[in-house]
């Protein structure tokens, strides 16, 4: 019956939330069922929990309705336990934004370690971000992909726009490079006979990724390229996912940079999530798995509500392992935002949207949710 405050984890308790039995049918070649849009149950019988090493207390209260909660999200509540040996919240409240590093902070500090002067800044330009490029090998999506490259080298459109393409310093790849190779059910591999030695051409189809390494060799002398991975990139499915291996670009990597040179080269190939500076501002950048997998909690479909709420969680993939794949960690959660970046940009969304957002101690964050290109056709300047 006393007010007080209580912290800890959320836990949605989501009846329609996918179980290990789906998996497993998987596995033994059971049709499983096709994904869920949302875990949310239409009758009402879900319940929000708040868990620590102790236990879990269920939450109520008309105060839940007004804020967005997912599973591993870290808050506090105030209200009091009632008779039922459930928490009446009256009031919820998140970690919010943590400290915003000052512009070159991390370039400045550096420098200043390493005994130098702070290098003279040249007048900045423009970043372009692209998602969802879905290089399938096909011959119908060549022409989008042939137009975004000339577009970038300012090979296309007006003088006046080849002079606004020519600040683009760095296009960023926001995750879902390739189209991913359907995997063959038992009864398409049982009527494939299967190569003993090399790689079976029924089962691999190198084509897209032959492709993405032509198109990126077209584009790295003229402009540098930072490429994230999506959950159809060659690469481990599990958050945080490493980067896509340098032996898939056999043109593009002799870009890259090489470890014993000190050089940096202008082919990036990084992990999703990713944190880098660039012209001084700090950039988090996914590629997209982690907002889809929100989305499948809550019941609108504001995609830039979610981002926000992400920020001010200070976490980048709340609901990792629950329902997101990802390393296990020992030390602490590999997705916990120690810093708060300058622009946070999100690939694979439905449709292009930004805004600011604000914290308490004057951060200001451009948030920034990119679409696919392969439905859209659009590329986002900032």
């Amino acid at each position: 019956g006393e007010l007080c405050w209580v912290t800890g984890t959320v836990y949605m308790e989501l009846p329609l939330k996918p179980n290990i039995l789906d998996d497993i049918g998987k596995d033994h070649w059971i049709a499983a069922p096709p994904p869920r849009v949302k875990f949310l149950s239409p009758g009402g019988g879900d319940q929000t929990m708040l868990e620590d090493e102790s236990g879990r207390l269920r939450l109520v209260g008309d105060a839940l309705k007004d804020v967005m909660l997912v599973t591993g999200a870290i808050v506090s509540v105030l209200g009091t336990e009632n008779a039922d040996g459930d928490f009446e919240v009256l009031d919820v409240r998140v970690p919010d934004l943590p400290r915003q590093p000052q512009r070159w902070e991390r370039e400045d500090g550096k420098a200043a370690v390493d005994g130098k002067k702070a290098p003279k800044r040249e007048k900045a330009g423009k970043v372009a971000v692209v998602s969802g490029l879905r290089m399938s090998g096909e011959d119908g999506d060549t022409l989008s992909l042939d137009l975004l490259a000339e577009y970038l080298l300012g090979e296309a459109a007006s003088h006046e726009e080849q002079e606004e393409t020519a600040t683009i310093s760095r296009l960023i790849i926001a995750g879902n490079s390739v189209n991913a190779s359907p995997i063959p059910n038992h009864d398409e591999l049982a009527a494939k006979k299967t190569k003993k030695y090399g790689y079976d051409s029924a089962a691999y189809n190198p084509v897209p990724t032959d492709r993405f390494d032509s198109w990126l060799a077209t584009l790295l002398p003229s402009l540098p390229v930072t490429l994230l991975p999506g959950d159809a990139d060659p690469t481990s499915i599990a958050l945080p996912q490493p980067p896509i291996h340098q032996a898939m670009f056999p043109h593009a990597r002799a870009y890259m940079e090489l470890p014993t040179s000190g050089l940096i080269g202008s082919f990036d190939s990084a992990t999703n999530p990713y944190e880098f500076d660039l012209d001084g501002w700090r950039f988090v950048g996914t590629g997209g798995q982690t907002v889809d997998d929100v989305f499948r909690y809550v019941p609108g479909d504001d995609r830039l509500e979610m981002m926000e709420a992400m920020l001010r969680w200070r976490l980048l993939a709340p609901t990792a392992p629950d329902t997101l794949w990802c390393y296990p960690y020992q030390d602490g959660d590999a997705f916990v935002m120690k810093e708060c970046p300058h622009v946070f940009f999100v690939g694979n969304q439905p449709k292009f949207e930004t805004t600011i957002v604000e914290g308490p101690l004057g951060q200001v964050v451009r948030v920034v949710a990119v679409p696919e290109f392969k439905k859209t056709g659009e590329v986002v300047l900032l």
